[in-house]
């Protein structure tokens, strides 16, 4: 398979009656929704630093406009990482073009393009790329990938690789909505076991019982007629199973957990003390690798040595009692400041009245009880 295919990938299935899968028909699947939506929501909205480092020490720069509004001012950084994550999570490219750049030559604008109209193609013994019919020069072109092999200038598509499990539930959706809507099977069977009837006494016969039943009337029936009901009850567990199964298995091919996208768990799974202990697993062993890999491809917006850092404390925040109980380890550890505890609660800095009534019900160790009054004698003296 060629890059150009790999980008654009449509499996053919060889399977009569099965759904066609493409990376907009994939997101037909709740499943595949769910993911995308978690992931892309997720890495969309964690702040996004730029740093650089002076004398070994880590200085905080102001971003570029690139990271404020990639797209202009109809696209700012949220939307742009959002969209251009859900590229990368179900075809594992993106491609935008380069529209504007600053006095270095640096991208100062970059316009996502749809990820079905672009392809990369090796034409006259030189790389291209093709965005909506027209050829550009990967200098025009910001492309970012994930889920790449050796050899392969393009990232692997999960989609076009869990087809088949995606067109399965896919071909089940179908199926099910021909059957209830009377499309696929009949309803049931009326048979005359005592003689055989023409065409022309099976439509009367039909029509008859037809009537009755739309009517809501009692159908009367002698000894020589059959009524059978075609049930869906066996068919009905089958398609549950495999919709079940089909779900897990896309939160395999999607990297993201099922439980997360409200997916059957089983039991004997693993269970976690709190939910900062789930979303910690979840980062370091699904998330991670690919906000790592959004850092590098955002770092070379940049001029050296300013770096990217996506800022992940949103994903892992605690419960109340969880988290003071970790910022009163870092204060007496002298690794935190009580002015910096009040900021993450968004409380201004500790004014001078404050800290003399700290030093006042609260004396710093060593020194004499009576150096400093109590509360209570405080308020009660004359």
């Amino acid at each position: 398979m060629t890059p150009e295919q790999m980008v654009n990938a449509r499996p053919a299935m060889s399977k009569p009656g099965a759904a066609v899968v493409t990376s907009d028909t994939a997101m037909r699947h709740s499943a595949v929704w769910a993911c995308l939506r978690l992931r892309g929501n997720l890495v969309s909205t964690m702040p996004v630093d730029v740093y650089r480092r002076v004398n070994g020490e880590q200085i905080e720069v102001p971003k570029p406009p690139v990271l404020v509004n990639p797209g202009g001012e109809r696209v700012d950084l949220q939307e742009w990482l959002y969209s251009s994550q859900v590229d990368l999570d179900r075809g594992g490219n993106v491609f935008g073009l380069i529209t504007e750049r600053d006095g270095g030559g640096l991208p100062r604008r970059i316009d996502l393009q749809p990820l079905g109209e672009c392809a990369f193609v090796r034409q006259g013994g030189k790389e291209w790329y093709r965005i909506a019919g027209k050829l550009y020069d990967p200098k025009d072109v910001w492309h970012e990938r994930q889920y790449t092999v050796a050899g392969l200038p393009v990232g692997l598509s999960p989609v076009a690789y869990a087809a088949w499990s995606i067109s399965e539930y896919l071909s089940i959706q179908d199926f099910a909505l021909d059957w209830f809507g009377n499309g696929g099977v009949p309803l049931a069977h009326l048979k005359n076991t005592a003689k055989t009837l023409t065409s022309e006494q099976s439509s009367v016969i039909k029509e008859r019982y037809t009537a009755s039943v739309r009517a809501g009337e009692i159908l009367v029936t002698g000894s020589d007629w059959e009524y059978d009901m075609i049930q869906a009850e066996s068919a009905g567990s089958a398609w549950l199973e495999a919709k079940q199964f089909g779900i897990s298995d896309i939160a395999r091919f999607f990297d993201c957990p099922g439980d997360l996208i409200d997916a059957a768990v089983q039991s004997g799974n693993i269970t976690y003390a709190s939910i900062s202990q789930r979303n910690l697993q979840f980062l370091i062993m699904h998330l991670g690798p690919t906000i790592l890999r959004r850092e590098n491809a955002l770092g070379k917006l940049l001029s050296n040595p300013r770096y990217v850092k996506l800022n992940t404390n949103a994903l892992l925040r605690m419960d109340p009692k969880s988290a003071a109980e970790m910022i009163k380890v870092k204060i007496d550890s002298r690794t935190m400041t009580p002015d910096e505890a009040r900021e993450l609660d968004n409380l201004p800095a500790l004014t001078q009245d404050q800290i003399d009534q700290f030093l006042t019900f609260w004396p710093p160790k060593g020194t004499s009880d009576s150096a400093s009054p109590s509360p209570v004698s405080s308020a009660t003296a004359p």
